[in-house]
């Protein structure tokens, strides 16, 4: 489950809170069967064609839902550190990983693989002081290290290299922001792909350590003050033991931790004991004059902006915008000015200017107002509004004056995806990086003044990427809607049906799915498969009408269109059922349970990555609650129907065959817990007919994706590559 922290397309450091996001035919004749609990060394097996599946214990538990009685036979799969669900587990990995390896081709595409991912990759420059802070990483480096310069063209030295901090890489650098001055900085440490995150300051100049150290900190970044006497960050109470990775998160607080002092010591600056759900972002203002704190609730857009005065130690916290209605993201001040990117009265976003001397809503000044296309995200660089809009799901840049006049658009390369162009008021250029699917991530140097741009660092992948082609298509959906789609392939493909097609999509949660540049996605393409994206309603590609037409009672607009696309996709040739796989994490992982659930012979091949599979229990677990907003709850009778008749866990029926199907999930994940892969996947085994294997790869020492190890990356891209190979192959 993806987690907003701003708009995607600008890379400074003052969103950095996170908003959760990141997504009825219940059979009662379902078997129950009240086994005893088999020993953790011995257990019994099942076979189903050539393959013998661990035989997973059923017991017979089942929850009653406004007077519906649902079993969940699986639910002491719900505890990851339990013997038994740890012997599951390794009986699972042992089936799966023995399948995976015995195909031919594993170990070329692993090799191929690593051959393409070895190409130097760089992040965005940040400037703070004379000193610009930038990642790197070598190629095959498990973690980026991060980088500091005197000057853009100084000679650069490692600050941070993660890749010391474990041997298996599966320590990352989660995060880092430098003071104002570029003196000192802040990085936050994940383990194991974690959501928890640690904090610690650097002094930028010798590299020492300080002895600052902040935990349990979680959805939440940092803010300095000026002078890097402190900062501002927000954290939960510490979890209960043996609830690390499983307890809800609820009641953040906002802190000022003083540079220097135990962690005990910090200022509580914000807090809402009345309102569990409130989550806190403060940022400091460039002007050093305020502390904004936007408060956000679960991983609804809608948000409300409080600030505080730091020029008075006594001054209370204001309450700006209130009411949860719209979403207001800050984008900068001229003194009593504050100006926001909002959908408040424009479901495509604007730019409006709020005194607070006179916030009355008669008072606010439209700045840039709505366009034909979606503005993704505002930046204040250069004394100019930077606007990133999205064009049907392709990026566009346009640049305006303080007053909202247009002054010019930037000349992006191709169709693709910028991000970037963050800064501050006083500078004169900034940094942007541009992809597409045949376009590896590029860095650009914007002159803000001239309007031109140059290459600042190009990576060299061993591919040509005139060998292929990217398209975009519109098709139908079942109610009609018109959705977008790109496809990609090699140039002069025949479009007789028998090509492998890879289906990717997301939908939800106002994410959009712009292009961009993958390896694994490039051997796909390299052996002959397609590749197609749909811009599902669900995603932020169209504004909040396109994101509330595919959330809660509407979720079923999501499954439409991404069946329609599959469709669309047969009718026209690209290939046909038993050569077209589908693809998908996190919410998009639900996306890809939900179709093999109710459309099991459209598809070839199903690959549900961290999915949330049990419609009924997400908000238990974690920061779940926080998906209410988008799916509904079981708790609330109408969405109960709702939930069940979609819910993929609950939708598999006994003695259906279902296409190939391999589940990844990883055994630690605190974001969308790995229960919902583990009872999905025994329940798979438990109702699939049939020849086609359905097996579940877990890793372990990882989490939900973010700061996996490059290393994993590859084996993991080389498993579901084979996988596909061997099924769309047979």
């Amino acid at each position: 489950m993806r987690h907003k922290v701003k708009p995607k397309g600008f890379d400074d450091d003052r969103r950095t809170s996170l908003r959760a996001a990141l997504a009825i035919c219940w059979l009662a004749s379902l078997p129950t069967t009240n086994m005893l609990a088999q020993s953790p060394t011995k257990r019994p097996t099942q076979e189903v064609g050539s393959l013998i599946y661990p035989q997973t214990r059923r017991s017979d538990h089942v929850d009653q839902y406004h007077g519906t009685d649902v079993p969940d036979p699986y639910r002491w799969l719900e505890d990851p550190d339990s013997d038994e669900t740890k012997a599951w587990v390794e009986a699972e990995n042992k089936l799966t990983f023995g399948f995976l390896e015995s195909i031919p081709q594993r170990e070329s595409i692993k090799q191929r693989l690593t051959e393409l991912w070895n190409y130097e990759r760089f992040g965005l420059p940040r400037r703070r002081g004379d000193r610009y802070f930038y990642t790197r990483n070598d190629g095959l480096q498990n973690q980026s290290v991060l980088y500091v310069s005197d000057g853009i063209d100084g000679e650069p030295r490692v600050l941070i290299d993660p890749n010391q901090w474990a041997e298996d890489g599966t320590m990352a650098l989660a995060g880092w922001t430098p003071s104002e001055d570029g003196k000192l900085l802040t990085y936050g440490i994940a383990a194991a792909g974690s959501d928890w995150r640690e904090w610690k300051v650097l002094n930028v100049e010798t590299g020492e350590a300080l002895p600052d150290h902040l935990k349990w900190v979680k959805f939440s970044g940092v803010s300095w003050l000026k002078d890097g006497s402190g900062l501002f960050y927000s954290r939960y109470d510490e979890p209960k033991e043996g609830e690390e990775f499983t307890g809800v998160n609820y009641y953040q607080k906002l802190y000022f931790h003083k540079i220097g002092d135990d962690q005990s010591k910090d200022q509580l600056v914000y807090e809402r004991s009345d309102e569990k759900e409130w989550g806190f972002d403060g940022h400091v203002t460039e002007d050093a004059r305020f502390l904004i704190i936007t408060i956000w609730r679960g991983s609804h857009l809608k948000n409300q902006i409080f600030y505080k005065d730091l020029t008075r130690p006594d001054a209370e916290v204001v309450e700006l915008l209130t009411g949860f209605e719209f979403e207001y993201d800050f984008v900068g001040n001229d003194g009593d000015t504050f100006w926001f990117n909002t959908d408040d009265h424009a479901p495509l976003r604007r730019v409006l200017a709020i005194d607070i001397n006179q916030p009355q809503r008669e008072d606010w000044h439209e700045v840039i107002p709505e366009a034909k296309e979606v503005l993704q995200g505002t930046g204040l660089v250069g004394e100019r509004f930077l606007a990133l809009y999205l064009k049907d799901a392709a990026s566009e840049v346009r640049i305006f004056d303080l007053a909202g006049k247009h002054v010019r658009d930037v000349d992006l390369p191709a169709i693709g995806s910028a991000e970037g162009f963050g800064g501050r008021r006083s500078d004169r250029e900034t940094f942007y990086y541009f992809s597409n699917y045949t376009t590896p991530g590029t860095i650009y140097k914007y002159d803000i003044a001239a309007g031109q741009s140059e290459v600042f660092r190009e990576p060299t992948v061993d591919f040509d990427p005139n060998a292929y082609e990217t398209r975009q298509v519109f098709y139908d959906s079942k109610d009609g809607t018109r959705v977008p789609m790109f496809i990609t392939h090699k140039r002069g493909v025949q479009l007789d049906g028998s090509n492998p097609m890879l289906l990717y999509a997301y939908g939800g949660f106002n994410i959009s799915l712009t292009p961009g540049f993958s390896v694994s996605n490039l051997v796909w393409l390299e052996r002959g498969g397609i590749y197609a994206v749909p811009n599902l309603r669900g995603g932020g590609e169209y504004g909040r009408d396109w994101h509330e037409a595919g959330m809660q009672e509407k979720k079923k607009n999501v499954f439409d269109d991404f069946i329609a696309a599959a469709q669309w996709l047969i009718d026209n040739k690209y290939t046909s059922p038993d050569k077209l796989a589908i693809r998908g994490g996190s919410n998009g992982g639900l996306l890809v349970g939900a179709a093999m659930t109710q459309r099991p012979e459209l598809f070839g091949a199903a690959i549900p990555s961290v999915g949330v599979m049990d419609m009924l229990r997400y908000h238990n677990f974690t920061i779940g609650w926080a998906w209410v907003s988008e799916y509904g709850s079981s708790d609330d009778a109408a969405a109960f129907k709702t939930l069940l008749s979609y819910s993929p866990l609950h939708n598999l029926q006994p003695g259906t065959s279902y296409p190939p199907t391999l589940v990844t999930t990883a055994d630690h994940d605190d974001r969308v817990v790995p229960a919902h892969s583990f009872k999905f996947a025994a329940e798979l085994q438990h109702a699939h007919q049939g020849d086609n294997p359905v097996l579940i790869r877990i890793e372990t020492r990882a989490g939900h994706g973010a700061g996996t190890p490059t290393v994993k990356l590859i084996e993991a891209s080389a498993d579901v590559l084979a996988f596909l190979t061997k099924v769309l192959d047979d």
